[in-house]
């Protein structure tokens, strides 16, 4: 059987990833793939409360860290690992990138520490392609400007989403082979014909 395919949406909030995230279900559907969508953090029974945890209480940076970790670890047992090897595709709302850019980029945690966790759990495990969607910082604020209901993360300031922003672009300079920028501040029809010209490359 023919593995089947790891893709994931990544990028700060406000960026529109998850705007688009039904629409690329939805073509690789129309081509005739099986696909199954998941998030990160959650994806299974416990990586959802531990979701509800992670973005409503506040924690030290390392306890959150190390839950990002735990609900990834499970993320990965129960539901992308046994989707590939069904040759089914997957496509997560979010991966580990999110952790380096978040955690490392926008908390501080060393780099060199989100690897050894990264290597821990998910062994050779690395996504076919990601996504990142990308905005400048005040584009990201003025969107959730609207949201009411802001968790954890979207209350940070400024100066946070710049720092993740930062971590997100220098880890698609470090990866572009896998991670394709995608300019999320233009017309959702020109992302979705960007995002169907990169569907095509991989036909």
């Amino acid at each position: 059987m023919t593995p089947g395919k790891f893709i994931t949406l990544e990028g700060i909030d406000g960026a529109g990833k998850s705007t688009h995230l039904a629409f690329i279900a939805e073509h690789l559907r129309a081509t005739g793939k099986q696909v199954v969508v998941t998030r990160e953090p959650g994806g299974t029974p416990l990586g959802e409360m531990l979701r509800d945890m992670v973005l409503s209480q506040a924690m030290h940076v390392e306890t959150e860290t190390l839950m990002m970790f735990a609900s990834r670890r499970e993320h990965i047992d129960k539901v992308i690992v046994p989707a590939l090897e069904k040759g089914l595709w997957v496509i997560s709302d979010r991966f580990t990138d999110a952790t380096f850019a978040y955690q490392g980029g926008g908390r501080g945690i060393a780099t060199e520490r989100l690897e050894i966790l990264e290597g821990w759990v998910q062994g050779d495990l690395q996504p076919d392609l990601t996504l990142l969607f990308d905005v400048p910082v005040a584009v990201s604020r003025e969107r959730l400007a609207f949201n009411m209901a802001l968790d954890r993360f979207e209350q940070e300031k400024q100066e946070f989403f710049t720092r993740v922003r930062d971590a997100y672009l220098l880890r698609a300079a470090a990866y572009p082979k896998r991670i394709r920028v995608i300019d999320s501040s233009r017309s959702i029809a020109e992302i979705q014909a960007e995002l169907l010209r990169v569907f095509e490359s991989m036909a």
